[in-house]
């Protein structure tokens, strides 16, 4: 079953757009660009998460990840 979003597809691409650019502006590697990706969802969960939920929300954002890689 497809996942459909309450976000347009214009509006994530427009974000992915200009954080692209910022990446490409200090010439981040794919790991340091791994790492900041990995930071702003730990302090996304961090700042807008019950502690007694972040386990959960961290785990479904794995999964996600996982399910969204091409094999």
């Amino acid at each position: 079953m497809p996942i459909t979003s309450k976000y347009s597809d214009e509006k994530v691409e427009t974000i992915l757009t200009e954080i692209a650019a910022v990446l490409e502006k200090h010439q981040a590697s794919s790991e340091l660009t791994l790492m900041v990706a990995g930071n702003i969802a730990t302090n996304v969960i961090n700042q807008n998460v019950a502690a007694a939920q972040r386990k959960a929300i961290a785990e479904k954002f794995a999964q996600a990840l996982v399910s969204s890689l091409e094999d």
